[in-house]
């Protein structure tokens, strides 16, 4: 009788989970048109995302991907990497939901959070802190250089037509 380890059973099976994922990902992806917006410039067609973490499931009638523990994404094409402790991937809607202490880093800018959704078509996060927290964000400013910076336009008040009243007092 043959007896396998278990840990090497679970890294096996974690290894098939993680290929079925990417599959399915790049699959699913080939068969929907691009109509991506990117902040910076359209990735090219077919564009790897790639997830990483300790366990990996793929649902194939529903199109998600859910990768737990240690999560590691790199998506080059958008210059975007983060850690999370969950990911989902929903193939179908294109967008990408982070869970569990994120952080994500693009171009130098950084946000942190405890849940982020990535809108692959839109190129756009929206995050939402803990309850009683606030999301952090944290974005490269380049000033020009030699040069001062300018004074926000101030605008005249507005003129009423009718007169304030006089409080009686």
């Amino acid at each position: 009788m043959l007896s396998i380890p278990i840990p090497i059973i679970q890294r096996t099976l974690g290894t098939i989970g993680c290929t079925l994922a990417v599959i399915i990902g790049i699959t699913t992806l080939k068969a929907i048109p691009k109509t991506a917006q990117a902040q910076t410039a359209p990735p090219p067609p077919n564009s790897p995302l790639t997830v990483r973490s300790d366990i990996q499931e793929a649902n194939s009638e529903t199109g998600v991907v859910t990768a737990r523990g240690n999560v590691q994404i790199f998506y080059p094409s958008r210059n975007i990497q983060g850690t999370s402790a969950q990911a989902q991937y929903f193939s179908r809607e294109r967008r990408l939901v982070l869970t569990g202490n994120v952080y994500v880093l693009q171009e130098g800018n950084s946000m942190r959070a405890e849940t982020m959704t990535y809108l692959i078509d839109e190129g756009r996060f929206i995050s939402t802190p803990e309850s009683a927290q606030q999301v952090e964000s944290i974005y490269l400013v380049t000033e020009a250089e030699n040069a001062p910076p300018e004074p926000a336009p101030v605008s005249p008040a507005p003129v009423f037509d009718t007169p304030l009243p006089t409080p009686d007092f």
